[in-house]
């Protein structure tokens, strides 16, 4: 699952703890490099019911009291998870090499501050809002499936029936920063 580039996942008033211990357990299993919480309504050492993976003592996890408190790295793009009409569908979306991607809780929505901080904002496309863990997984696989490098679907139904050919490097390629 080797992939350019590094993803955080995070959610913002998040209620529950169990839909907050799921995420970041599935965050944990994509291969996050981090998971952060912006204003949690639980105590984040309550998650260990549903975080099975002990997600805090494998990657780094940081809380927030406010979304101008959130500092991510330098050329990280924030991307928030919302269901809202102008948000750009899933399938439609090519993700950022560099990206933290944000929830918020499961009553409500993003907050206008950290809308306002987001470079996108996309969504699942569903009939209605699905549970914040779930929306997570789709979009952390979403990542995976389009960013990483997998054999090509078969055209019949089954899976692939050779094995993905090794990658062959090519040679330097030099950019300028006038252009």
């Amino acid at each position: 699952m080797a992939q350019r580039g590094y993803f955080a996942l995070g959610v913002e008033g998040i209620t529950k703890p169990r839909n907050a211990g799921s995420l970041f357990r599935t965050a944990h299993a994509f291969g996050a490099s981090f998971v952060f919480a912006i204003a949690p309504n639980i105590p984040l050492r309550e998650l260990h019911g549903s975080d099975t993976s002990k997600t805090a003592g494998h990657v780094p996890l940081y809380e927030y009291d406010t979304p101008a408190e959130l500092d991510l790295p330098r050329g990280c793009r924030m991307v928030g998870i919302e269901f809202l009409d102008d948000a750009v569908t899933l399938p439609s979306f090519r993700h950022p090499e560099r990206a933290a991607y944000v929830l918020g809780s499961e009553r409500g929505s993003l907050s206008p501050a950290l809308l306002e901080r987001c470079d996108f904002t996309i969504k699942v496309p569903t009939s209605f809002c699905i549970n914040v863990s779930v929306a997570g997984a789709i979009v952390l696989y979403d990542r995976m499936i389009s960013r990483g490098r997998f054999a090509e679907r078969p055209v019949k139904p089954g899976g692939p029936i050779s094995a993905l050919p090794d990658h062959v490097h090519g040679g330097p390629v030099l950019r300028r920063l006038d252009r």
